[in-house]
């Protein structure tokens, strides 16, 4: 495989290129790479490839033109890549497409960037490394160079370590042991030691599953699972961070259709979805908010009959959801409920379909300090007075769709999957 790499940097390449596993390749001829400085097409005297950008602001802006003829002189290569926060996350997958490539090209922008015309003018792949910033794509090049030549036959001394290796089958790697059998009163597993080959294999299948299920749950979702590893997961113990999320339902005060304060009835439907999805995500509570007495006994009645009547036997599934569902008069009787049950006054979090600037990873971010309330409306949405009150207002699900007119239900499992993932 061919590397052209565009760089105003060769020797930033020297080191890392010439040592271990990558000189071993360069020396079989598995690996070429081809440098191609932008200072080379410059047209002054200077060799200047940067200059101020239009409009105004800190740094400097890799001129089109070094670039542009730059890139000429490869325009034979079908696959260009330019190395760019702004483009899209590169994965394992990824690197086992691009091995497949014969020869690639690698943009590394400097300063605060490349003109953006030069996309225009080439069809280069932006790729990032990471949500970070880094001084150049020098960095992130050799990243993707080292991941790509993992898949290159006759790079690895045995193909199984890029088999094995963390992500390649949508989980994190097993742990790894060697000598000596004990260390400082640690030792290594007994299974590994029993020459016992499938009852190894199950191990390390188990411990990857545990790693990722501690280190990396989102990943978990997006791998496919036996029948038996689904039941292994669901033994282990899990994240905490559900625990301190709280639902509420506020019926009262919210919006009638002409965008005036009114107070809505209870829904049978409400009550038992919204209690599933509590329970689903092992969620601290939640809570049914109503002034109107009839409905708070009708509410109270309905989980009594689920929880400890006649239904709580016939259906202990829904029982077990319902049991953290609680109703109360108003959103200040919540709070105070929430601050006994944890020592901590949670932090009030509003949903609007409407409006709302934070994303809910911020929700994520103070579950692991503080309880959370994410308080939903009836109606047309909460009242304006019960918005002034929370800390932020989320973003809104669909904020860039034109129709968004989801049922609470709906809203409350799509926002609590998204702030808590399927494994949290």
């Amino acid at each position: 495989m061919r590397f052209y790499i565009v760089t105003i940097f060769p020797e930033y390449f020297e080191s890392a290129l010439n040592c271990g596993q990558l000189k071993k390749a360069r020396d079989k001829g598995l690996l070429e790479f081809v440098w191609i400085n932008p200072r080379d097409f410059a047209k002054d005297k200077h060799k200047t490839v940067d200059d101020k950008p239009y409009g105004g602001g800190a740094g400097m802006v890799m001129l089109v033109e070094p670039l542009d003829k730059a890139l000429t002189t490869v325009a034979h290569v079908r696959k260009k890549i330019l190395l760019s926060a702004q483009g899209q996350l590169f994965e394992q997958k990824t690197a086992k497409l691009l091995a497949q490539e014969k020869e690639i090209v690698l943009v590394c922008g400097r300063y605060e960037g490349i003109d953006a015309r030069l996309e225009q003018l080439h069809d280069l792949e932006p790729i990032s490394i990471g949500d970070y910033v880094l001084n150049g794509g020098e960095c992130a090049a050799l990243v993707l160079i080292e991941a790509v030549s993992r898949f290159l036959p006759g790079f690895m001394s045995k193909q199984s370590s890029v088999e094995e290796d963390s992500f390649s089958h949508g989980l994190l790697e097993h742990p790894h042991y060697t000598r000596p059998e004990q260390y400082k009163g640690l030792r290594v597993p007994e299974v590994l030691l029993s020459g016992h080959h499938a009852k190894i294999s199950s191990w390390r299948r188990q411990k990857s599953l545990e790693l990722t299920l501690k280190r990396r749950p989102e990943l978990l979702s997006q791998t496919q699972l036996t029948q038996e590893e689904r039941r292994f997961l669901k033994q282990l113990p899990k994240t905490s961070l559900g625990k301190n999320l709280y639902l509420a339902l506020l019926h009262h005060p919210v919006l009638d259709k002409f965008q005036k304060v009114s107070t809505t009835s209870l829904t049978n439907l409400d009550i038992h979805d919204i209690s599933r999805v509590s329970a689903t995500f092992g969620l601290g509570g939640y809570f049914l908010v109503t002034p109107l007495k009839d409905q708070q006994n009708l509410a109270k009645k309905l989980i009594k009959h689920w929880t400890v009547g006649p239904s709580s036997q016939l259906n202990p599934d829904r029982a077990k959801a319902l049991a953290k569902t609680q109703v109360a008069t108003n959103l200040e009787e919540v709070i105070t409920r929430i601050e006994q049950q944890t020592g901590q006054k949670p932090v009030l979090v509003a949903t609007c379909a409407r409006e709302g600037s934070e994303p809910l990873f911020k929700v994520r971010m103070l579950l692991k300090k503080h309880p959370v309330l994410l308080v939903f409306g009836t109606g047309y949405g909460l009242a304006k007075e019960v918005l002034k009150q929370a800390e932020f207002i989320v973003h809104p699900i669909g904020l860039a769709q034109q129709y968004n007119h989801l049922s609470v239900r709906s809203a409350v499992a799509i926002m609590v999957d998204r702030i808590l993932g399927e494994f949290y």
